[in-house]
């Protein structure tokens, strides 16, 4: 989708999700590469989409910068799944009130992404919730610098994704990125809206 002219909507979003739709991922991560595959866990994401009055934005999070796994990085809020986790969307919701505060009843769950395994040993499952304000956020100070949105018609827009390489640790890694204003998103969550892109699109 290129076009800077589309601004998609709550109706379209909806109706996205509504059938079964079999699209494959453009990306499913590449943690695989570095870990076998009993040292990758499970965990979730949610993809939370706001219902803003003027337009679909998308919320992430910035890490501080302290934390072992993704310092500093932009993310969905989520986390490792926990024994007692019934699904993914129970992981992506329990971990989105621990990580910002945001209460199930704000959040209607639309749909599951494919599997995303990164590199620190996670298989990431991503859950797509619209999201009704207020919010009323409350992130944790340990683990979230700044809450943040950005319009949902930008992410979607080719026009600013893109698909870098790096070399690390001897091996030639690519990894997708989407700079937005002073944000730098890039590596899972980047890769994980590319595989949004080709489910709302394809």
């Amino acid at each position: 989708m290129g076009s800077h002219d589309f601004v998609p909507d709550e109706t379209w979003l909806r109706s996205r999700f509504a059938g079964r739709r079999s699209v494959g991922p453009v990306t499913a991560g590449d943690g695989h590469l570095w870990r076998s595959d009993r040292d990758i866990r499970p965990a979730a994401v949610l993809v939370p989409v706001v219902k803003r009055d003027s337009e679909l934005t998308v919320l992430f999070t910035r890490r501080t910068a302290h934390l072992h796994d993704h310092a500093g990085q932009i993310s969905f809020p989520g986390g490792r799944s926990e024994p007692g986790d019934a699904g993914a969307a129970q992981t992506a919701m329990r971990e989105t009130l621990e990580e910002i505060g945001l209460a199930a009843d704000r959040v209607e769950l639309l749909g599951e992404l494919s599997q995303y395994v990164t590199v620190t040993g996670y298989r990431v499952t991503p859950v797509v919730g619209l999201v009704t304000p207020p919010l009323n956020l409350k992130p944790d100070e340990f683990e979230v610098a700044e809450v943040f949105e950005a319009p949902l018609a930008f992410l979607l827009d080719t026009a600013n994704h893109q698909h870098n390489c790096v070399s690390w640790e001897g091996r030639e890694r690519r990894y997708y990125a989407i700079p937005y204003r002073n944000y730098y998103i890039w590596g899972a969550t980047a890769g994980m809206l590319m595989n949004l892109h080709a489910y709302l699109t394809g």
